[in-house]
């Protein structure tokens, strides 16, 4: 299993939800925490991933959008 990490400014979520839910839609992620931090409501999200390819594809294709950044790393 490996966990991916999704970073993203305010300005970059209210820009780029929707690419990203539909970017989500396109792998098998279980959601296991998103956190909007109270000082600069940036988000941080996190995702269980069964294969290492798509855990690697997903967060590419996550870094696409525009501020958004990723790591993925085994659980």
């Amino acid at each position: 299993m490996w966990l991916v990490t999704i970073y993203c400014s305010a300005e970059s979520w209210r820009k780029e939800a929707t690419a990203f839910n539909a970017i989500m839609a396109n792998y098998a992620v279980k959601p296991l925490s998103t956190k909007k931090m109270k000082d600069d409501e940036r988000r941080i999200m996190t995702f269980q991933v069964e294969d290492v390819g798509d855990a690697e594809a997903f967060q590419d294709e996550c870094m696409t959008l525009d501020g958004f950044t990723a790591q993925f790393e085994a659980m």
